[in-house]
């Protein structure tokens, strides 16, 4: 089984779907710790990059991630719009020109998005970030030996660390200005992130 340029355009969709359905719950986390504006912005960014999508035809897989990443870097505010935008364009530049994509190649684009996030953000694990959920669900991906089984346990680990974070005080961002007050509040870029995986699950695994 392999990945083409056509499932990545359905896992965007998914995506998309699932920012829009979870706006609502990524606003009211994002506004316990945060600037209030998660849900918004990433709805905003994934409704754009839709229209990219769709106004033009990418060569492959890896063009049509630059296409999300470009939308969301110049679309979104905050910090989800450069920390996601370099993950899609990591991951894009890791698979350009390459029309069918196996599982060795994908989590390598995975482990190149979160390196890419990690140098940008200087997040580490348990900073309370979309790096929580993002570690987990990339060291799943390299282990697994099949891709459906691979990328359906990519996102119960995502959410594994998505939760992990509730108890964590931000080291990171703005929640981190919080200090003891953002413990118990569960991360939204972390949710975001498994929701991501999630997606991937829902329109790759078959």
């Amino acid at each position: 089984m392999s990945i083409s340029r056509d499932d990545v355009l359905r896992w965007m969709e998914l995506f998309a779907a699932a920012v829009a359905e979870h706006r609502a719950e990524l606003v009211a986390l994002d506004t316990a710790i945060g600037d209030g504006d998660h849900g918004t912005n990433m709805d905003r960014g994934m409704r754009k990059a839709l229209e990219r999508l769709g106004a033009s035809e990418q060569a492959d897989a890896g063009a049509a991630l630059k296409t999300v990443a470009m939308a969301l870097i110049s679309s979104v505010g905050g910090a989800a719009g450069p920390l996601y935008g370099t993950l899609f364009l990591q991951m894009g530049s890791a698979l350009a020109g390459n029309p069918e994509i196996e599982l060795a190649d994908y989590a390598q684009a995975w482990r190149k998005g979160l390196e890419g996030v990690q140098a940008r953000g200087k997040a580490q694990p348990g900073d309370k970030t979309m790096v929580d959920a993002l570690i987990p669900g990339v060291e799943a991906l390299e282990r697994a030996s099949d891709l459906s089984d691979g990328l359906r346990a990519a996102a119960q680990a995502a959410e594994t660390g998505m939760k992990a974070t509730i108890p964590l005080v931000a080291r990171k961002g703005r929640a981190s200005y919080l200090g003891e007050r953002s413990r118990d509040h569960q991360d939204p870029g972390a949710t975001s992130t498994y929701y991501l995986f999630e997606a991937a699950a829902a329109a790759l695994a078959g």
